[in-house]
Parts: structure tokens; C-alpha cells; sequence
């Protein structure tokens, strides 16, 4: 349970949210400096930094945070600007690249989403996801014929070039884990990305229906991996914003085959309730009590559950255990989901049992390693 203290601070939080997001004009609240640093590093650890910004430029001098604070999230804005802009690049550089080996691409995410933002440099980039049509085996070999030396996985090759980190997606969206509906889901995707807008950047974006669906199983994959963050939230936010009644309706019709609905419902309650959305943008009712528990999970563990804190354990086993409950816990958002990712688990265990007898080494969280 949160104190009377922090739950008063995120109430505060969401308001100086709505402001950055042009809900209201209103930030009738007192904030202590000691308040003032609680809600600069809660945007951080959301990473949204940029976006908050925003809405502290608009308030009156003598609500404005202590200097210090001021001027660090004015430097940090800066920053975020300067990464925008050399990620933009990057993105159209790659795209150009691609191209002219044969190859259509797609920015997924990221940059594609920050282009739909009212202040197009405020959105904290991440790595750059980009999509490559022809399958694992040609974009790795293009990769490899380009010199970069990549770590690869079964949705994507990740590298770094020019000081930024790029992932060259051979698929879409790396799905979810229910194969039936991932089936219909990757079918679907597949067949939507082909629809694709070159952008005043120079790099190309799927369609905001194409974004909806992928990013909202995208969600879901890191519900169930570890957490997920506001930032993915107002991305989601301002598709929403920048999507038509036809495409929300369409989208709103998948949700179902493609086992979303739950956390659609959750995100729905959490962008009405925290963000003030229309409901005339809703794709689907909103879920009250998932919706409350994802709020918990996001407001826990920050940028996709990196800042959650963890317990220290007297050994190793205990350790794994909770870490096992602590992966199904997403279960009331996509129960056969989870129970077919707890099998790969259990499945990756028992296979690598000869190389940890090799390695005289039993540590489950040291298995990836061998």
C-alpha cells in the first residue's frame, strides 16, 4: 500500500501530465521543493522527462520548480531534443540504406510514434526498431554483408552503428505467446505493414492501425516479460489522437481474435482515468479492476520494470522462485499466454542442463550466460 504522501504526489504527477498533454490549463496545486525532486525523478524513471517539460514551461514563475531542478530538466530537454534529431537521421540513413539493396523497411515505435507528437523532439528515444522485408536469412546476410556484427533472436538482429542502437526486425512484432492467436496476429501484421507513408523525415511508418495492434501486444509481451512504462501509455495516447473512427473501429474488432482484449480494457481505464482520453477514442470498454493493476505494475517498476525493487534473497532458489511468480503475474491479462511462456522457460532449462554439468555451474540466472 502506498502512503497518504506518495499517493497525493502521483495524483499530482498526472496533473502536470495532463497539462504537458494539453488536457487542461489548470495546475492549481502546491508543490514543495521536496516534491518538486519526487516528480523530477518519477519522470525519469518513466522516461518522461521531455514530455513533462512541456508542461512545467507552462506554469507561472511562482509555480515553477526550485532552480536546480529547473535548469537539470531544461538540460535534460535539450538532451532529448539532440537524440530526436540524431535519431530521425539515423532512421531515414538506414531506411536509404536498405533501400538500396532491394529492401523495404518500416520504423516501428519509437521515431514513428514521437513524429506524432504535438512537440515532435519531447518523446525520449529509445534504440531503433526498423522492420526489413525478405525474412531472417536475407537481412541477416545483407547485415553481414554491410559489417556489422550482430547478437540475433528469433524476431530480430541487434547492433550498433554511429552511436546509436538498432534492431532490424526480420518480423513485425515479435507476437505474443499464445500461438493460436499469435498465428492470426502475425498473418494480420504481415499483411497490414505493406501500407506505409514516407515521412517529412525520410524514413517510412506503418499506418496507425498497423501501430495499434502491434503496440498493443507489444505491451502485453512486456507486461508478461517484466513491466511496461508510461511512455509506451502516451505513445498509445497519441495514436489514439492521431487514428480515425474507421480505424479504431476496425481495431477494436481484432482485439478479441488476437487475445488483447484484456489489456486493452486495462489501458483504456488507465488513459480515461489518469489522462482525462475522450470515450469517443476508446477502442473498447474500459476494465476498471485490470486497469488499476496495471496502473500498480507500471507505477512499481518504471520503464519497462527496471526500477522495481527487489528483495535480497538468502539463496539462489528463492530467489528463482519469486522470479517465476513474478513472470506470471501476468496472467489475469492472458492466462494460455503465460502458461506457453512458463513451458519455453522450463523447456530452455532442461535444455541447457549438459552445458551447466559442463560448466559445473547450476545457477538458473546465470544459464544464458553458458
Amino acid at each position: 500500500m502506498k502512503d497518504t504522501k506518495e499517493i497525493c504526489r502521483i495524483e499530482k504527477f498526472y496533473k502536470l501530465l495532463r497539462l504537458a498533454l494539453g488536457q487542461t490549463q489548470d495546475f492549481s496545486v502546491e508543490l514543495s521543493a521536496d516534491d518538486w525532486t519526487w516528480m523530477y525523478i518519477a519522470a525519469e524513471r518513466q522516461t518522461l522527462g521531455g514530455i513533462l517539460y512541456k508542461g512545467v514551461k507552462l506554469l507561472p514563475e511562482d509555480k515553477k520548480p526550485p532552480f536546480d531542478v529547473l535548469m537539470q530538466w531544461a538540460c535534460d530537454a535539450e538532451a532529448i531534443r539532440g537524440l530526436n534529431e540524431m535519431h530521425n537521421s539515423e532512421a531515414a540513413r538506414l531506411t536509404r540504406l536498405f533501400a538500396e539493396r532491394g529492401c523495404k523497411t518500416a520504423i516501428l515505435k519509437g521515431q514513428a510514434n514521437a513524429r506524432l507528437y504535438p512537440d515532435k523532439f519531447s518523446r525520449l528515444p529509445g534504440d531503433i526498431d526498423i522492420w526489413v522485408e525478405g525474412g531472417k536469412e536475407k537481412v541477416l546476410s545483407l547485415l553481414d554483408s554491410m559489417g556489422n556484427k550482430v547478437a540475433v533472436n528469433d524476431h530480430h538482429a541487434h547492433y550498433q552503428e554511429n552511436g546509436v542502437e538498432i534492431e532490424a526486425h526480420f518480423k513485425p512484432s515479435a507476437g505474443t505467446y499464445n500461438p493460436r492467436e499469435n498465428e492470426r496476429l502475425l498473418r494480420w501484421l504481415e499483411q497490414e505493414i505493406n501500407n506505409l507513408t514516407l515521412t517529412e523525415s525520410g524514413f517510412y511508418a506503418p499506418s496507425v492501425r498497423f501501430a495499434l495492434v502491434m503496440q498493443m501486444a507489444h505491451i502485453l509481451q512486456h507486461v508478461l516479460n517484466g513491466g511496461v512504462g508510461l511512455r509506451q501509455v502516451i505513445d498509445y495516447y497519441w495514436l489514439l489522437h492521431n487514428s480515425t473512427a474507421e480505424e479504431r473501429n476496425c481495431v477494436s474488432s481484432l482485439l478479441r481474435p488476437f487475445g488483447l482484449q484484456d489489456i486493452a480494457g486495462a489501458m483504456m481505464w488507465i488513459l480515461s482515468e489518469k489522462f482525462g482520453m475522450e470515450s469517443d477514442k476508446m477502442l473498447c470498454t474500459p476494465n476498471r479492476n485490470l486497469g488499476k493493476y496495471l496502473h500498480w505494475i507500471i507505477m512499481k517498476g518504471g520503464n519497462f520494470g527496471k526500477f522495481e525493487e527487489l528483495e535480497q534473497y538468502s539463496n539462489i532458489w528463492v530467489e528463482q522462485l519469486d522470479a517465476r511468480l513474478r513472470a506470471i503475474r501476468g496472467i489475469p491479462f492472458g492466462f494460455m499466454a503465460c502458461v506457453n511462456m512458463e513451458i519455453q522457460f522450463w523447456k530452455y532449462v532442461l535444455s541447457t542442463i549438459p552445458m551447466r554439468l559442463k560448466h559445473r555451474n547450476l545457477f538458473l540466472r546465470n544459464a544464458q550466460n553458458l
